[in-house]
């Protein structure tokens, strides 16, 4: 019988970009372009968006011809919270609390990069000792986050021991960041003009426990999941982007680092304490998968490294400037942008002169990541497929925003 679906030259319709309720979006065939006799049919998949090795609840439809990938197409949405529009309707020193559920495993950065935008628009000037809190903060929910990347990416690839090792210490991170913040993960911390609150007494005991044990820690981490043969024969060569397909898709951070861009906001455009810290950008060559790894385990020895600095080198004075009960920015129009986990985390920000946001855009750099798999998966196994997913750490939260 003749599928309806398919034209007299045995191209699926919906190649030609037509598109009908119930059907596959368009670009997925339902068989091979000019096959002429026997035909092997591709085979749809939904995987999603209940998918539990997604990285957050994505629906990715993926079209196969027996293990081989030919096309795939995301569908996101499913975890839209509407917080660009919600913003138009919270006072200024309120929006911080819906930037921590974009990237929900990086909350500080999103905070930052709110605050610092306000903090633009009303000219303010940020204490030293808060831009260091920030730094502070910001690095060590960095870690937070790279040990949930590392733990999640091992599951990708089958391995399940290091998943419990780095869980571990997330917990020790999770503590010292409840300690500073009273939360664990809506931080609402980093507030306009600089910080909820001090260092509380004792804090700096723990983080030195950690520190101190870390560094050991993490090379055992190393050996344990890329010093494994099968794990490397899983991701060296595979979901290569390379730098100009980086560059074309708008891709930053570790993603982009991999394929041997120099890019890092904290480099090129610093902020808070960076331009006081010694520290070093990891970068790969490729653009594989390996290597995507390789910089986020680098650039977790680095973060050690600038919270040992930020401890030893801690400034007294206030944390937060002196700001108006109410924040009513001249009106103006501003863009900020910090190096969250996954990249550069970005706020353009437009003040009407009243207390709330006129507009504010929510630049994720997971979106792009994801923009880029799409190009990437055709020709890969699917079996590779959540592990390509899971090596660009993308954060569906601030995908859908």
């Amino acid at each position: 019988m003749t599928d309806p679906r398919m034209d007299v030259t045995g191209v699926g319709l919906l190649g030609e970009g037509l598109h009908s309720p119930g059907e596959p979006p368009a670009g997925i065939r339902r068989a091979p372009e000019g096959v002429d006799g026997l035909t092997t049919e591709h085979l749809i998949i939904n995987m999603g968006p209940q998918h539990p090795s997604t990285h957050g609840v994505l629906r990715m439809l993926v079209e196969v011809d027996g293990e081989e990938v030919i096309a795939a197409e995301a569908s996101i949405g499913y975890l839209h919270r509407g917080i660009e529009k919600l913003a138009e309707h919270r006072r200024y020193d309120a929006v911080g609390t819906l930037m921590d559920r974009g990237d929900y495993v990086s909350g500080i950065h999103g905070e930052l990069a709110f605050a610092m935008a306000a903090e633009k628009l009303m000219e303010v000037e940020v204490p030293r000792k808060a831009h260091w809190l920030r730094s502070l903060t910001s690095e060590l929910n960095r870690l937070g986050s790279h040990l949930v990347w590392y733990g999640t990416f091992g599951l990708d690839t089958g391995a399940m021991g290091q998943f419990l090792y780095a869980m571990r210490e997330r917990e020790a991170l999770l503590d010292i960041l409840e300690a500073i913040t009273g939360q664990r993960m809506m931080f609402n911390y980093v507030r306009p003009g600089g910080v909820l609150a001090d260092l509380p007494v004792g804090v700096d005991t723990k983080i030195k426990a950690f520190t101190d044990t870390f560094d050991t820690y993490l090379e055992e981490y190393d050996q344990l999941l890329g010093g494994n043969e099968i794990f490397q024969h899983r991701v060296k060569g595979i979901g290569v982007i390379g730098r100009e397909k980086a560059l074309a898709f708008g891709l930053t951070g570790a993603n982009l680092r991999a394929a041997g861009v120099d890019f890092d906001v904290r480099k090129q455009i610093p902020y808070a304490a960076y331009p006081e810290l010694d520290f070093e950008v990891p970068l790969g060559s490729t653009g594989d998968a390996w290597d995507r790894y390789t910089v986020r385990m680098g650039e977790m020895r680095e973060s050690a490294r600038m919270i040992r600095q930020l401890m030893e080198g801690m400034p007294e004075g206030e944390h937060t400037a002196k700001m108006p009960k109410v924040i009513r920015p001249s009106e103006g129009e501003v863009y900020a942008s910090v190096e969250s986990s996954r990249g550069e985390t970005g706020v353009h920000l437009v003040s009407d002169g009243t207390d709330k946001p006129y507009r504010m855009h929510y630049h994720g750099p997971s979106l792009y990541a994801l923009q880029a798999l799409e190009d990437v998966l055709p020709g890969h196994l699917l079996a590779d497929v959540v592990m390509m997913i899971g090596s660009t750490d993308v954060m569906l939260g601030e995908i859908d925003r």
